[in-house]
């Protein structure tokens, strides 16, 4: 039941507003999809952990550290006011851009793959540009509960923060990192539109943005990419030989799987099979029928943020309502993404799965962002009791 509906009915019978809890319709697909990542990255990680000379599990214990870190850690921001997060996030995009500087500092920097994300911290990596999505979010809701009666009317309004997150994307593009650029992106520009933008404003902003992403489409590299998508068979032991092994993992699931554990794919065929094309071994080990069931877990989940948001804006609660939008866009896009990567229907990016995939840094921001939207949910399950009583009184005076 929704937060609306429950104080309908609170005011119609006269029964107390339930207390504050966990939403049910969030915590499931959050469970079911942290479950089967744990299980997901056991299975398609024995191989690759034994080919570098680690025990069997050792990605599998690694995971549920971090997933045990991340669940600690979104706990513990539930229990953080979301007013304190409306304070403080003027600097928030200030932090993002030195935290992805960061990375070029010499011995605080970490290249994989010739790939310059990571900021070495001794005893464990973090890939910067996951703090970076949050604190992205976090800014542009403020930026939007401050400039709400304007966005309508004035263009730079709604062009501002996509300007700050082009500087961000053009720090990205240095890594490099395409995929976080045009996620952070659409988040943002999906934010200002869902803030109640002008789509005149909106039309010049796609306009604006689809070349700068297409001349970067262009380097070499990025552009072998984007023609092996187009026809990865063509050159099938080369440039297209990542998507050809998941077209096969995804080909041989069928309908109800090859079982789990059984995936040859992933058996030295698929690079990255527990991390950036573990949705392919999902495919290939529970077929159809597992595909459909994330497909609807993320759904669900999505969904009950973008709900939350809606009800903390009708609440009068603008920055917790554009929170929760912003977090919800950011897991949908990011898992449609990293499944249309995975599926052959997008050009391959290095993008983890929210919740399935191998990595600390994804699974410990992903939590956190997990821990605000319940705590969203929280306060206006407090507000809505707070409100019942004098609703009460105020109809029982009349």
């Amino acid at each position: 039941m929704s937060i609306a509906a429950a104080k309908k009915r609170a005011q119609g019978t006269g029964r107390p507003m339930p207390q504050p809890g966990i939403d049910p319709w969030l915590i499931l697909p959050v469970l079911l999809l942290a479950a089967i990542g744990l299980v997901m990255v056991g299975s398609a990680s024995i191989s690759v952990a034994e080919s570098q000379g680690l025990g069997s599990f050792h990605y599998l214990v690694r995971h549920c550290i971090y997933l045990v870190l991340g669940v600690l850690l979104g706990s513990m921001v539930r229990l953080i006011p979301i007013s304190v997060l409306e304070k403080i996030c003027r600097p928030m995009m200030l932090l993002a851009a030195l935290c992805l500087l960061l990375v070029f500092i010499p011995g605080l920097g970490h290249t994989v793959n010739g790939s310059t994300r990571w900021i070495n911290l001794g005893f464990v990596k973090f890939q910067a540009v996951e703090a970076v999505k949050l604190m992205v979010i976090i800014y542009t809701a403020g930026y939007l509960v401050r400039k709400a009666d304007k966005l309508d009317a004035r263009f730079f309004d709604t062009f501002k923060p996509l300007l700050l997150v082009g500087i961000l994307c053009g720090i990205l593009l240095l890594q490099p990192d395409l995929g976080s650029a045009a996620v952070l992106t659409a988040v943002v520009g999906g934010m200002v539109w869902l803030a109640g933008a002008a789509w005149r404003h909106v039309a010049v902003l796609v306009g604006l943005v689809v070349p700068v992403f297409g001349f970067a489409a262009m380097e070499p590299y990025r552009l072998r990419r984007i023609v092996s998508f187009m026809d990865p068979f063509a050159d099938p032991f080369a440039s297209g030989f990542q998507l050809v092994q998941a077209l096969i993992a995804v080909g041989r699931g069928e309908v109800t799987g090859v079982g789990l554990g059984a995936s040859i794919q992933k058996l030295y065929y698929l690079p990255e099979a527990h991390t950036d094309f573990i949705f392919a071994i999902l495919a290939e080990e529970l077929g159809l029928l597992g595909v459909i069931l994330i497909l609807a877990l993320f759904m669900l989940m999505v969904t009950r943020i973008m709900s939350i948001g809606m009800i903390a804006h009708r609440l009068g609660r603008p920055f917790a309502g554009h929170l929760a939008f912003g977090i919800g866009l950011w897991l949908g896009l990011q898992a449609m993404v990293s499944m249309g990567v995975n599926l052959g229907v997008l050009p391959t990016k290095g993008l983890t799965l929210p919740l399935i995939s191998s990595g600390g840094s994804s699974m410990l921001m992903v939590c956190l962002a997990l821990g605000v939207v319940f705590r969203i949910r929280y306060e206006l399950d407090a507000e809505m009791q707070r409100h019942a009583p004098r609703t009460r009184k105020r109809r029982a005076s009349s």
